[in-house]
């Protein structure tokens, strides 16, 4: 592993790695806080591959992730993470897939399992998945996945796992319905909160004042887009209703914009962020669990065109740019109803 860690270039830990890896390794169960970008999936990834016997050949591992996105990336990662691990089989589980190859794939077998909770309950359900060997099981951006109505899913899938295993869960902000999850599918976990580095983040914070019409609001996104003429750019929206009417009226502006949220079917999800990794697109209008576990290194723009209601997912919003020292910048369209979340924002930031 150290090997192979050296030639995939990792030399110096994160934050989230040097605090979690030694209890992950020590066999306890975790809660972390941890947002995209962090190294977590190397961190998790380390530790369930350490405790894997590939000489057996049944599941042994299974990361639960909330977006098909994000369980193809952290999937991708743990293959390179095994690349010193002789004839490790991992598989992806998600909707908006064929069932039918998924269910062949593990009439074949499988060491690790990467997938959304949806669609690995439907395989317990039909019989196609055991998972009566898995020792360890991470719930990867677990308040996304509550966020996202999964939180019965999860514990039902838990229920068909040893009792004794390892759970893991990490989490970028900590709402109450964490510790809930926590009870119910842990057992004495212990937490780990890295602060967060400012010295790396270069990102300058504007508000733009407006009023209460929304279609001053894309007047607005759209005067921004044509001034600022981002390489890159992601438009929050906080629903998916409101996400498409602004792609669709930027487009109508003649700005290049498409809609990324859990409504879309693969085909669709899979062009867009195509379009966006090639520039083709430079414009992603995005809800919070659409964008999670999207890898845009270099990222120019960040505007939300709705001021989230919670604080941390303003941070993790405008964390996406001015990542590794780069410099970023965030908008926020302020309407007169905002100002209490203006307020809290602020106060969230000075603590």
């Amino acid at each position: 592993m150290q090997d192979n860690l050296e030639t995939l270039g990792y030399t110096t830990m994160t934050p989230i790695q040097a605090q979690s890896i030694p209890f992950i390794l020590e066999g306890r169960d975790l809660i972390a806080r941890a947002k995209t970008g962090s190294g977590k999936t190397a961190a998790f990834g380390m530790g369930l591959l350490e405790r894997l016997d590939v000489k057996k050949f049944r599941i042994q591992a299974a990361v639960l992730c909330p977006t098909r996105e994000l369980a193809d990336q952290v999937a991708k990662e743990l293959r390179r993470l095994a690349r010193g691990t002789h004839n490790v089989k991992i598989l992806t589980l998600c909707g908006g897939m064929p069932f039918g190859p998924q269910r062949h794939s593990l009439e074949h077998g499988a060491h690790i399992i990467v997938g959304t909770p949806g669609r690995i309950q439907d395989h317990l359900g039909k019989g196609t998945l055991t998972l009566e060997h898995l020792h360890t099981l991470v719930l990867d951006e677990a308040d996304r996945m509550l966020d996202m109505g999964f939180h019965d899913a999860i514990v039902k899938i838990a229920s068909n796992m040893p009792k004794k295993r390892q759970t893991l869960l990490f989490s970028a902000t900590f709402p109450k319905n964490i510790e809930s999850i926590a009870k119910e599918v842990m057992h004495n976990p212990v937490t780990v909160m890295p602060e967060e580095s400012r010295v790396e983040t270069k990102i300058e914070q504007y508000y733009l004042p407006i009023g209460r019409n929304r279609e001053e609001k894309v007047e607005k996104v759209a005067a921004l887009l044509r001034h600022l003429r981002p390489t890159s750019a992601i438009l929050f929206c906080n629903t998916k209703l409101d996400v498409d009417e602004c792609a669709r009226e930027l487009v109508k502006k003649g700005i290049h914009a498409r809609a990324l949220h859990g409504d879309l079917d693969q085909t669709d999800r899979t062009e867009t962020l195509v379009q966006f990794s090639n520039q083709s697109v430079n414009v992603f209008v995005a809800t919070d669990v659409a964008a999670r576990g999207l890898d845009i290194d270099d990222l120019d723009l960040v505007v939300n065109v709705d001021l989230p209601h919670n604080p941390e997912v303003y941070m993790h919003r405008i964390g996406r740019t001015g990542r590794a020292g780069r410099e970023g910048v965030a908008i926020s369209l302020l309407a007169p109803y905002d100002n209490k979340k203006r307020h809290a924002i602020e106060s969230y930031q000075k603590s």
